[in-house]
């Protein structure tokens, strides 16, 4: 709610703003929001404020924000594929990204690293990552689609994250899956993308050990979602039934972000 605060500049329309956030929303997204008689006038109600001032404009916004969360995740298909590519396709170099330098991400040492599993799962360890590299693995050529606008296309070679939480006895019926990673960042992925058949803890970037721009040792690869939601240097993960956000979730970011 800060983040939507300090974009709201003194003296916009907030309606406009508003009417700008729902134009954000895809297609189908638009089409439920209108369908279902939710007009700006409805939402105000809802909120139970004016869209004049900052604050309830913020509230609106979120409300609209909630809402096109919902209808994603109920438009979700957990066995629609995202599409893959030859590996002709994939873009070289593929690029670095991420709220800090390169310089700066971190640099985790392989012999001392442990997963921590944690949460509602029969089988509470910490990983070596011989473990987890012994694990069996599959290969996919998917994009990466960035929140700020660009995309690029990359092999990544992993388990499935359902293989996994099938073989650590997770209670499938919980709500989330939790990540946290060896630089502060964490993100929640929402059990039905976290089950999704392409939904991978990624070990390798084409044939190579995952290099540490892009996670080593473990990033969670999500086809289906935003960039945003494909954690690096993963360290933990608890299945969960309580919502613990994430770094960009918390600042504003919509929650789904995916298909």
């Amino acid at each position: 709610m800060r983040r939507l605060r300090e974009l709201i500049i003194p003296g916009v329309d907030k309606s406009l703003l508003v009417r700008d956030a729902v134009k954000l929303m895809p297609e189908l997204s638009r089409r439920r929001f209108i369908a279902g008689g939710a007009s700006f006038g409805a939402l105000t109600l809802l909120t139970g404020c004016n869209v004049i001032d900052s604050d309830s404009a913020d509230a609106l916004l979120a409300q609209v924000s909630k809402f096109n969360d919902a209808v994603q995740a109920a438009l979700f298909n957990p066995n629609t594929l995202a599409p893959t590519y030859a590996e002709s396709a994939i873009t070289k170099p593929f690029p670095f990204n991420a709220y800090y330098a390169l310089d700066d991400a971190p640099d985790v040492d392989g012999k001392d690293y442990r997963f921590e599993v944690t949460g509602l799962v029969d089988n509470k360890k910490a990983w070596t990552l011989d473990e987890l590299h012994a694990l069996p693995q599959v290969k996919q050529v998917t994009r990466h689609i960035c929140v700020e606008g660009w995309s690029a296309i990359g092999s990544w070679t992993g388990t499935p994250l359902r293989d996994f939480l099938k073989l650590v006895g997770a209670d499938t019926r919980a709500k989330y899956c939790w990540f946290r990673c060896a630089e502060g960042y964490t993100s929640t992925l929402d059990m039905p993308t976290a089950l999704h058949p392409q939904t991978q803890m990624t070990f390798k970037f084409g044939d190579d050990i995952l290099p540490r721009a892009y996670g080593y040792p473990m990033k969670i690869r999500v086809p289906t979602k935003l960039g945003f939601k494909n954690p690096k240097y993963v360290i933990g993960m608890e299945v969960t039934n309580d919502y613990k956000g994430g770094y960009w979730e918390n600042q504003g970011y919509n929650a789904f972000s995916g298909s």
